[in-house]
């Protein structure tokens, strides 16, 4: 049923903030012109990597930000990546990067989830770090991370403040101890992983694909390869009054397709596929059968063009494009341009030829959203642009043609199906686990010991717990966990009063104790001890009369125990009649239940009953560096 209202899609989004240090900044028009200029030098020298890059939704930006809340002025971008978390650890190597070839600036980059940072390197942080004093802590300086840290309750350094700094306070203290506030090598490391391969992952990352388009969108994509992205995001998001565009096709006619190469990110090309979609038949677009060798690349062009259909009927038929042109005779393009060549940007093209044409214009047009950027409100939508492409740029039907008979082979996609040991391996590796070495199934099971899901479990237990959660034990090996039961006994005693209570020899409360008379107090003492005693005694009496009435109910039946040596097998009579059973329950043995082995039987059954999905039981394992093999016979049991 069409409805009238569009579900709100809430993007994440990574904001990042440069600030030139020494801090003397003055909100001011000649600091901001200071400002204005690094964001040109910046822009200019990254064009490279930059300008070719595809966004899921929009580009890395600069602005001239003035001071606000005890903020300096300072250099501001904000990108919202949707989907794809790639264009956000893309940015944090760009940032990361611009500190390298600017010493002088300072950065700090966040997410919705805050210090995001933080959050990957959460194993390796000190335990003074938490979400409440992290504030302002966080930054790049000389391509490096660094983390300032807090002083402790003995000490009292004049340049740390006890509380969380001010930004202000934050860059004095990086500009006058640098080395100092150097995060560690196993936090640098952790962040690093993250973005290591950039800038040649980028490619790694991309996906070609034949598309059966019509020749208006090849034309456009030629020139503005990014303008796929959104595309692919207004077909993702579409609504029932999207669709109405979409019913007869307006300015993309399904009459003019023809076969083209067309470059996604893996994140774009796996929304356009998995959408199951069946366009209306009055639209004139129409898919072969499934059996087509050419299937695909139909279906994927119908996607597509829906998407380019969608962004042109949101526009205003009298839109004005006059502000929009860039100015290719301004000093700053010819700069900009000059540059480019430095840094290699065409890559040895030779000038005025096609490839070098597209690349050119993909320059101008990062030019003109990055650098010589109007205002928002002057900025040109994507159905804008695409419209104002098909009107002003000439392209010809038949020469498209003729190059759809060469084109360049496309990806596999196998990527999107992924077995289950590949994905455990992608994991992995996303973990930063140091066994990420994939096994074979026979040499995993047989190196497999049960014994260790109990033996991370107690570990678990012996952990630290807090309100705000548990440490878990990430790999047993690395840290042997001792589990003393004589001291558990005996703070457990203490707790419920059935002992009298022992002081420490570093206890506050020592010298009372010492300050009582022995002689005065023997006899108190002593029937104290005994009075205790019965109670404990009285206590343990009790839970074994409850022990003897639960062994033989079905709840204890339930339970895996120990088996006795001298007991005799149960009489054929007793194991049929469970009334009998319960009437001679207390003239018989209770026998120990087998905590290990009915732990194990429990986990291993629920873990069983995911069917391979995502659980608690795996969720828990994993999280404990407990690896499971997959159940080969589907039963859930343990052998004993």
């Amino acid at each position: 049923m069409e409805g009238n209202m569009k579900l709100a899609v809430v993007e994440d989004a990574v904001e990042y903030h440069l600030f030139l240090i020494p801090d003397n900044a003055r909100d001011t028009e000649e600091y901001r012109e200071i400002l204005q200029k690094y964001i040109e030098r910046i822009m200019t020298q990254f064009a490279p990597i930059l300008v070719p890059y595809i966004w899921q939704n929009q580009p890395f930006n600069l602005k001239y930000k003035p001071a606000k809340g005890g903020v300096p002025a300072h250099i501001y971008g904000m990108t919202k990546f949707g989907d794809n978390i790639e264009d956000e650890w893309f940015i944090v190597y760009v940032i990361k990067q611009i500190t390298k070839a600017f010493p002088e600036l300072v950065a700090r980059i966040e997410d919705n989830d805050g210090e995001f940072l933080l959050i990957e390197a959460a194993d390796f942080l000190p335990k003074w770090l938490d979400p409440d004093n992290s504030a302002n802590r966080v930054f790049f300086h000389h391509g490096e991370l660094c983390i300032i840290p807090v002083p402790r309750k003995s000490e009292r350094i004049s340049w740390l403040p006890m509380t969380s700094p001010t930004i202000q306070q934050a860059l004095s203290i990086i500009s006058a101890h640098p080395d100092v506030v150097l995060a560690s090598e196993s936090i640098q490391a952790a962040v690093d992983r993250r973005i290591r391969g950039y800038p040649d992952k980028v490619e790694a990352s991309r996906h070609r694909a034949h598309c059966f388009l019509p020749a208006g969108i090849v034309a456009v994509l030629k020139q503005r390869p990014r303008l796929v992205s959104a595309a692919v995001q207004a077909f993702y998001l579409r609504d029932p009054i999207d669709l109405r565009a979409c019913r007869i096709f307006k300015t993309f006619l399904p009459e003019t397709r023809i076969m083209a190469s067309v470059t996604f990110t893996k994140c774009l090309y796996a929304q356009l596929v998995q959408q199951k979609f069946v366009p209306d038949r009055r639209s004139g677009y129409s898919l072969p059968p499934p059996s087509h060798p050419q299937f695909r690349a139909y279906e994927l062009g119908m996607k597509l063009a829906h998407g380019f259909e969608i962004l042109c009927s949101k526009c205003s038929p009298h839109f004005s494009d006059s502000k929009k042109s860039v100015d290719t005779a301004s000093p700053l393009w010819a700069s900009f341009l000059e540059s480019l060549k430095r840094n290699d940007y065409f890559k040895g093209l030779m000038e005025g030829s096609t490839q070098y044409q597209e690349r050119l214009e993909m320059a101008k047009n990062y030019f003109q959203l990055s650098i010589h950027r109007p205002e928002s409100s002057l900025a040109m939508s994507p159905g804008e642009e695409i419209l104002t492409m098909l009107q002003t740029l000439p392209f010809d039907v038949e020469e498209l043609k003729k190059e759809s008979t060469d084109l360049p082979p496309e990806d596999d996609d196998q990527w999107l199906d992924l077995s289950s040991d590949q994905l455990d391996q992608l994991l992995q590796d996303v973990a930063g686990r140091k066994d990420s070495q994939p096994r074979p199934q026979q040499e995993e099971e047989q190196s497999y010991d049960v014994g260790q899901v109990s033996d991370s479990v107690k570990a678990f237990i012996s952990k630290v717990s807090t309100y705000k959660g548990a440490e878990l034990p990430r790999d047993p090996s690395e840290a042997p966990i001792t589990f003393d039961a004589d001291s558990f006994l005996n703070y457990f005693d203490k707790i419920l009063g059935t002992k009298p209570q022992e002081s420490d020899s570093d206890d506050e409360d020592e010298d009372d104790f010492e300050c009582l008379d022995s002689d005065d107090n023997l006899g108190f003492e002593a029937q104290e001890t005994d009075s205790l005693e019965g109670a404990l005694g009285s206590l343990k009496s009790y839970m074994a009369q409850m022990d003897q009435e639960l062994a033989h109910t079905s709840m204890g039946r339930s339970f895996n125990t120990r088996e006795q040596a001298n007991k005799e097998p149960p009489s054929q009579t007793e194991n049929n009649n469970s009334d009998e059973e319960d009437s001679g329950a207390g003239d018989r043995v209770v026998e120990a239940v087998d905590v290990d082995l009915n732990l194990v039987s429990n986990i291993l059954e629920s873990y069983s009953s995911q069917a391979g999905l995502a659980g608690p039981a795996s969720n828990l394992l994993h999280s404990m560096g407990v690896q499971v093999p997959g159940n080969a016979d589907h039963s859930p049991h343990v052998n004993q």
